[in-house]
């Protein structure tokens, strides 16, 4: 479909991503990685442009999620790359910006993230918190999303199990954070495991 393309990591792209996103102690190679170029709907069905990295293994199954939902008119509000962001997910996040790949550590942890492989997708994440208590304390992320934290409520962007983005994802082999564990919820969060 017209708008939606995978490409290499060029020049120009690796431009933009040094040092942001492909961090210097990246152990990804940039032949893993692929740029995708996406057309999203938002709440008004106003067409945008969006870019996404991701990994190779991925990126046929991503366009074919993509294209259903702008096809279903599903609303995602941005899709640009984090290094519009610095790489800093907690801006992202605020901002509501769906992204993948970042090269980076799992919370509280010194794992590298799926998110740092390229195999991880947040959609709409403002709307779609991930949520944990570490220490007694209740981490709410981004930290401007606590009002999403009760899923009985009815908001835009939200994402239920049953809802055409999961099931897309599903159907492609990815796991949903909003149903993998019981001392968290990313409800944000679409993944493959490694």
């Amino acid at each position: 479909m017209k708008g939606f393309a995978i490409s290499e990591i060029n020049d120009e792209i690796f431009s933009k991503i040094s040092g942001k996103s492909y961090k210097k102690n990246c152990t990804v190679p940039l032949e893993n990685l692929r740029y995708l170029s996406l057309l999203h709907k938002d709440l008004n069905g106003k067409i945008l442009n969006g870019e996404m990295i991701c990994n190779v293994k991925i990126a046929e199954d991503l366009i074919d999620i993509f294209q259903k939902l702008f096809e279903a008119n599903y609303p995602i509000e941005k899709i640009r790359l984090i290094d519009e962001y610095d790489a800093d997910d907690e801006l992202s996040m605020k901002d509501n910006n769906s992204s993948c790949f970042n090269f980076r550590f799992v919370s509280f942890t010194n794992r590298v993230s799926l998110h740092g492989y390229g195999l991880a997708v947040d959609i709409n994440p403002l709307y779609n918190p991930y949520i944990k208590t570490v220490d007694g304390k209740k981490i709410i992320a981004p930290d401007n999303s606590a009002q999403y934290e009760d899923r009985t409520k009815d908001f835009n962007y939200k994402i239920v199990e049953n809802d055409l983005c999961c099931k897309l994802f599903k159907e492609h082999s990815f796991l949903w954070g909003g149903n993998c564990w019981d001392d968290e919820k990313d409800y944000q969060h679409f993944f493959i495991e490694q």
